[in-house]
């Protein structure tokens, strides 16, 4: 790591205040990982400022964590253009998105996290205006009741979405350019950790960055956040204090802190293994329904679904089966326990083939 001057502690307190903020890219140019969409991305952007225009619509599609919101707030900064913020859960009647849209300035940047979870009529209202830029407003009820057409200034909506399969079709089809994020590898989450390590002031060597991006579940945000948890173990543990970006931070600090935090090598936290374990030890390897899994671990169907279950089945530990879900061979290895013998008849296929099934 290149040697810079140690931040005071008022430094170090103001960073951390916006600490998500302050590891943000600002441009194209350090977003590191997802080159592809990178380069489409800038053509997008450069072919609208050599027209002198409003960027084409964009929609951000990819698991949590990969870098949608800052992709937005890259935008914005590359159209040289202010961004405007909000969510879909937030915009649960026209009038809520009619109020939005007719406030803004010409080219200015709309960004809408979690899109799919507008409402049908907020939705509806959006097609008008991304596509002829006017909303019509409705004043009086009843008979009464006219449709007032109102222009709004052209502007850019980035919609951001971790289920791009529930927006409606009438609505994706009106994005001038869609992105799919991929998880990063190791190599690039090392360069992410890297880049955050140095604006952090830490000195930490290549075997305890790889150490984090190892267990970092390909995901930037989890990445970042595992290094300040790391730096906080460093600081209290590590004899130096406020001072921590004066020692290095060694692997066995590292190893020690996320063991603390209870991640283990492969990026699996406490609710990952208890509902593998479950699996494994309460139900023999499965199959079992994801209703019951949740209630045996104490949580909701949608946290085990959505939070847990992809990465368990990513890593190849979990598998999901018209019958259930099955702890695959890595997974009872991955637990340190020896899988039955009869394992192969559900791992070794098409599940159809088993001869249990009826």
């Amino acid at each position: 790591m290149d040697e810079e001057q140690p931040l005071t502690s008022g430094a170090l307190h103001a960073l951390d205040e916006g600490i998500d903020g302050a590891l943000r890219p600002k441009s194209l140019g350090e977003f590191i990982g997802q080159k592809r969409v990178c380069d489409q991305l800038s053509l997008v952007l450069e072919a609208a400022k050599q027209r002198g225009s409003a960027a084409d619509h964009i929609l951000l599609s990819g698991p949590p964590g990969l870098g949608k919101t800052t992709l937005a707030y890259i935008v914005a900064t590359e159209m040289d253009a202010p961004l405007r913020i909000t969510s879909g859960p937030t915009l649960q009647r026209a009038g809520d998105l009619a109020a939005i849209l007719s406030t803004l300035t010409e080219g200015e940047i709309l960004f809408v996290d979690e899109i799919h979870r507008m409402s049908r009529p907020a939705e509806e209202m959006l097609y008008l205006a991304m596509e002829d830029f006017r909303v019509d407003i409705i004043v009086g009820k009843g008979a009464g009741a006219a449709s007032i057409p109102l222009a709004i200034p052209k502007f850019t909506l980035i919609g951001a979405t971790t289920r791009a399969g529930l927006l409606p079709s009438p609505l994706r089809d009106r994005f001038g350019f869609t992105a799919l994020l991929d998880f990063y590898d190791a190599a690039e989450l090392t360069r992410v950790l890297f880049r955050s390590a140095k604006l952090l002031q830490l000195e930490i060597s290549i075997d305890s960055i790889n150490e984090i991006a190892g267990r970092s579940r390909g995901t930037p945000r989890i990445a970042n956040r595992l290094l300040r948890r790391v730096r906080d173990y460093a600081q209290v543990h590590g004899g130096s204090g406020k001072n921590i970006q004066k020692g290095s931070i060694s692997v066995a600090q590292v190893e020690a802190a996320l063991e603390l935090y209870e991640v283990d090598q492969l990026g699996l936290d406490r609710l990952d293994r208890s509902i593998l374990r479950a699996l494994v030890e309460r139900f023999n390897g499965g199959p079992v329904g994801i209703s019951t899994l949740a209630l045996t671990v104490g949580e909701e169907v949608e946290t085990v679904e959505a939070v847990c279950e992809p990465f368990l089945v990513r890593t190849g530990l979990l598998l999901r089966t018209p019958r259930g879900r099955l702890a695959t061979e890595a997974g009872w290895r991955h637990l340190g326990l020896t899988p039955p013998e009869s394992l192969n008849l559900f791992t070794g296929g098409e599940f159809a083939s088993n001869p249990l099934e009826p």
